[in-house]
């Protein structure tokens, strides 16, 4: 039965899912209108995008290395609040040499912030004893959502004044839930309470399937975050009004399969979930390099939300079992390669819209959403944890 200060501490990562999910979306659904206020072609835009997953990964890498020995709460009380400021500024710099250093920082918070949530939320899920990760990309998925709906109904006002008003509340919200979050000791399983904090020792061979399908969920991620809205609108000539609805698809597909994440991975397994997960999304972007119209574009850019959105949570999770001191190391590890993903599907879909077209360039996350089904096996629970100094 979980205590008060279990709940306690679920409650306050269901918050900082939430703040990063708004935070995220309130930047990266306004790429469309960033290239037109600084006249960007497509490939400089391509390279301004690249800086937010190369510093992310910068901030992961750190993330780890700081949180095994500090824990993840003091990390996010101090980066969360950094990146809902980045997103303000990028919204206020008239010209993009003032534009990137603001970019850069918000990679790094991102980064440190991402790896931080996903340490929480599986320091919960351990206290719970059952799987609750789902629940927290649920949330994050439904203030992703709001982000990019608010970016619709307020299309007519100053970007400036669109990219602020929701950093006003992510700041508040990360501010009030942080102290609430687990304490280091309490991230650890309780028989290592207090033991060791393992750093670099931690082995790469087990997590390998799960990086890999980090990598790849997020290749089809960058290409539906950085280029749904430019897909919709050089594409499929779609308006202001429309042109956010891709995103919105992608992210209510999203939280409606995380709704009921947790109660399908209790019963049929984390592989089987990845797998079928897996099919679905290269069905997605198949429909995305074929869409005739705005509705089915908008229809499979929903599909492709179905079936990349199980992927991470069951990454994290994953990661959480086979890192038996608790250190937040695997999970930094793997959160590493969300990022590696975003480089590689920023490069690879901004590198062939240029060189071809865009329905071409979604080809790309389609064969790469189709190897994940592949890597599915490395999800089952009953691999063995490694020893941590092992390695």
């Amino acid at each position: 039965m979980p205590s008060l200060r279990d709940r306690q501490a679920r409650l306050a990562t269901y918050v900082v899912y939430a703040v990063q999910g708004l935070s995220f979306a309130s930047l990266l659904i306004q790429v469309a209108n960033l290239q037109a206020k600084h006249g960007l072609d497509e490939g400089t835009l391509t390279l301004l995008l690249l800086v937010v997953p190369l510093f992310a990964g910068v901030g992961s890498v750190g993330a780890g290395t700081f949180a095994a020995r500090f824990g993840s709460r003091l990390l996010l009380r101090v980066a969360q609040p950094v990146v809902a400021l980045a997103v303000v500024l990028v919204g206020l710099a008239p010209n993009v040499p003032l534009m990137l250093p603001a970019l850069l920082v918000f990679g790094l918070g991102v980064g440190a912030v991402d790896a931080g949530i996903n340490m929480q939320g599986v320091a919960v899920e351990r206290r719970y004893g059952k799987q609750v990760l789902n629940g927290f990309h649920c949330v994050w998925s439904v203030f992703s959502m709001l982000g990019a709906a608010w970016a619709s109904v307020a299309a007519e006002l100053p970007l400036p004044l669109v990219m602020s008003v929701p950093m006003v509340f992510a700041l508040a919200g990360s501010l009030v839930s942080g102290r609430n979050l687990c304490a280091p000791e309490e991230e650890k399983p309780e028989d290592v309470a207090g033991g060791a904090t393992a750093g670099g020792g931690f082995p790469w061979r087990p997590i390998i399937p799960l990086c890999l399908a980090m990598a790849f969920l997020y290749v089809g991620d960058a290409a539906v975050s950085n280029f749904n809205t430019v897909f919709m609108k050089n594409v499929l000539q779609a308006g202001p009004q429309v042109i956010p609805l891709a995103y919105v698809a992608y992210q209510a597909t999203t939280l409606a399969v995380r709704l009921g994440g947790d109660l399908a991975v209790r019963r049929y397994g984390p592989a089987a979930i990845v797998r079928i997960g897996g099919v679905i999304a290269t069905v997605g972007f198949l429909g995305v390099v074929l869409a005739p119209n705005q509705p089915l574009g908008i229809v499979a850019f929903g599909l492709t939300g179905v079936g990349l959105s199980v992927v991470a949570p069951q990454s994290f999770s994953a990661a959480g079992r086979l890192d038996p001191a608790g250190t937040g190391v695997a999970i930094a590890r793997v959160n590493l390669f969300n990022y590696v993903g975003f480089i590689a599907g920023a490069a690879l879909v901004g590198g062939l819209a240029d060189a071809m077209d865009m329905r071409a360039a979604f080809a790309a996350p389609l064969v790469l959403a189709a190897a994940i089904v592949a890597l599915a096996p490395g999800f089952a629970p009953g691999r063995r944890a490694p020893d941590p100094s092992a390695a």
